[in-house]
């Protein structure tokens, strides 16, 4: 039996760590909970010297309602004087998807940080929701980028014009004649005294 070279401490059979890391990244993507939308209102604590602070809305998303205040204080940390031993939250809402039946085109202007410096980036996806489309993001940066959810920061997002799209993966589906095949197909009995548990004979259910 051949055994494994070793060189520089390193199995040379063993995948390289590169491949290692963008598969646990991939895992970390699909095993996180569904992203939501906030809206966060907060202001600096009441003084005497300033008995009405102004408040600052911030629309945030995140996975539960304590990371949203979390990335809220992160956040206005980086643009005032604010931080959350000398501040309080005065509101905190979910922000829900009006229509969520119909497909829509979105855009996500983002920076991230990678191991060579940050990086601006713009991505287009199809989804139902906004927080559907944030969903793909991350676990594509996670794949194609390794990059980790905490070093995404999302800048902008909106709904893009069909005639506006950019990127191929979207544009690809904005055909009138576009056709799928139906593979996989169960065939149906016509009334309900035909429909047994077992049958005699097998179904077929490819029609290719």
């Amino acid at each position: 039996m051949q055994q494994p070279s070793v060189i520089g401490g390193r199995c040379m059979n063993a995948p390289p760590p590169s491949l290692i890391m963008a598969a646990r990244m991939r895992a970390i993507a699909s095993c996180m909970p569904p992203m939501r939308q906030y809206q966060v209102v907060g202001r600096k604590a009441p003084t005497e010297a300033d008995p009405n602070p102004p408040a600052y809305r911030m629309k945030v998303f995140a996975a539960t309602k304590v990371g949203a205040i979390s990335s809220f204080w992160y956040l206005i940390h980086q643009m005032r004087k604010m931080k959350k031993t000398t501040g309080e939250i005065l509101d905190v809402n979910e922000i829900v998807e009006k229509n969520a039946r119909i497909i829509k085109h979105y855009g996500i202007w983002l920076r991230y940080d990678s191991r060579s410096g940050t990086h601006n980036m713009y991505r287009e996806y199809r989804d139902l929701t906004l927080t559907g489309a944030v969903d793909q993001m991350y676990s594509e940066m996670a794949g194609r980028h390794r990059c980790r959810p905490r070093s995404i920061q999302i800048i902008r997002t909106g709904i893009v014009a069909a005639k506006d799209t950019k990127r191929a993966p979207v544009k690809q589906f904005q055909n009138s004649q576009i056709k799928f095949p139906l593979a996989h197909r169960i065939p149906r009995e016509p009334s309900k005294k035909f429909r047994t548990v077992f049958k005699a004979q097998r179904p077929n259910t490819f029609f290719g």
